[in-house]
């Protein structure tokens, strides 16, 4: 497999598989793909793991692309502007929040994990459920934004607003901070809680929040004034 990444605020990548090598993305992803390439839609994982994407708001199918007679080429993009991060797992597990994976190799295993603290399911702004990515080979996550990825050493904390962590190294630690004091949780417009994750291992964060984003265009959507 090769890959290339292209554009920059709305990025896409490109990938080339030899004839039987195998690739599964989320049903939408895909944007362009070479004559020769073929797609079947499966349940990887089985019923039970199409069961846990389904819970976790995925959808219950991926669909899964092979060049049959020669190599080819598929594409792939988000469905916001952002970047596009690819990660190697080399039999670690990654965490990311449950919207961000975009597609992988086939050695690689999506599964649902839950938050370990209930705050952090209330409070975290991702709920209780997040994706396990786990196995072999390259997987590919699309980010909002712009992305910035830290390295922590053990015991060094990073905090960070609710919504704008992508994912996490499995050894690193995942919590919710209050955000301290009357005046900053009334006026600091930080809201109440803030994402605390403790190293050793390395995070993935975006620098745009889908939700607010939302939120800041409501009062520009046209309203229904026909009283209907």
């Amino acid at each position: 497999m090769q890959y290339t990444i292209a554009g920059d605020n709305l990025q896409m990548v490109t990938i080339t598989l030899d004839n039987g090598e195998r690739i599964c993305a989320e049903a939408g992803a895909m944007v362009n793909m070479s004559g020769t390439m073929q797609m079947r839609t499966n349940m990887k994982g089985g019923l039970l793991g199409g069961l846990k994407r389904a819970v976790s708001g995925e959808s219950l199918f991926l669909t899964e692309f092979t060049p049959e007679g020669s190599n080819g080429f598929v594409s792939f993009a988000g469905n916001v502007p952002g970047k596009i991060i690819p990660i190697t797992l080399n039999g670690n597990e990654f965490i990311a929040q449950k919207d961000a994976f975009l597609c992988s190799e086939k050695g690689v295993n999506l599964e649902i994990t839950f938050t370990k603290r209930i705050r952090s399911g209330f409070f975290g702004g991702e709920g209780f459920i997040l994706q396990k990515l786990a196995g072999e080979g390259k997987a590919f996550l699309h980010c909002a934004g712009d992305v910035f990825e830290r390295e922590l050493g053990p015991g060094e904390v990073v905090k960070v607003e609710t919504g704008l962590v992508v994912g996490f190294e499995s050894t690193v630690s995942y919590d919710i901070a209050f955000v301290g004091g009357v005046k900053t949780v009334l006026f600091g417009g930080e809201g109440l809680f803030l994402t605390t994750l403790t190293g050793p291992g390395k995070v993935i964060m975006q620098s745009l929040d889908i939700a607010k984003l939302a939120s800041s265009l409501i009062p520009y959507l046209p309203k229904n004034t026909s009283g209907n």
